[in-house]
């Protein structure tokens, strides 16, 4: 039996669409039918939400999110995703008074590097995901080492994601600075860890190999709603 999925999302408007066709397209690509799983999508204040992590405000924060969650499971959702990757920062508080299954965008991602044999990775992001340690905590069960960026490659991909990304902005100029940045680094694989950041880059623009959290996500979330 299919689950319903609720996604959280306009966080922002750019990637919560990237899921909904995601969705769709793998489960057309899958089964070559249209009885596509249902989806709920509740949008958040994206604004309200970003200064909540800027400001490090995380009990309005947390309880922000879970407003939106409880939303997506009065509406019937049998499972929640939350369209982005730094409210991750606060995943396991949010499951626990959930009370619905999620999928973890960090886990998953996290699965499948190991199953490539990468051993250390390149977060990249916005600053909060990039100064958090979410992505640390949860790659180090796989014994994977994450590296961030200075502070100055940090502040140049916020400000492509936000200034950018999120409006659906794209430059080759960027793409191209996206990756220089990323050559900086000696390591095996890039986390794209914002699903904004897939519009623009992927495994044909980057030397060394990607980890698109948002395509992971999706897989994730598909084979767990129809299972």
């Amino acid at each position: 039996m299919k689950k319903k999925i609720g996604i959280l999302g306009v966080i922002s408007a750019a990637s919560t669409t990237q899921y909904y066709k995601g969705i769709t397209d793998l489960y057309n690509d899958r089964y070559q039918n249209y009885y596509y799983t249902e989806i709920i999508i509740y949008s958040l204040d994206f604004q309200y939400f970003t200064d909540l992590e800027n400001e490090y405000r995380m009990e309005e924060y947390m309880d922000y999110i879970l407003k939106g969650v409880h939303t997506l499971k009065k509406a019937g959702a049998d499972i929640v995703i939350m369209a982005a990757n730094s409210p991750h920062s606060v995943f396991d508080e949010i499951r626990q008074r959930a009370l619905i299954p999620m999928i973890s965008i960090v886990e998953a991602t996290a699965v499948r590097a190991s199953e490539q044999k990468i051993k250390k990775v390149l977060l990249t992001g916005i600053k909060y995901t990039m100064q958090s340690n979410f992505y640390q905590n949860t790659f180090k069960k796989y014994e994977i080492e994450v590296l961030t960026p200075t502070e100055e490659h940090q502040n140049e991909i916020n400000s492509i994601i936000f200034n950018e990304l999120a409006i659906r902005h794209f430059s080759s100029h960027s793409r191209d600075r996206l990756v220089h940045i990323i050559d900086s680094y000696d390591v095996d694989s890039v986390i794209l860890g914002c699903t904004e950041l897939p519009l623009i880059l992927s495994n044909e623009h980057c030397n060394i190999p990607v980890l698109d959290t948002l395509s992971i996500h999706i897989h994730a979330i598909l084979n767990y709603a129809i299972k």
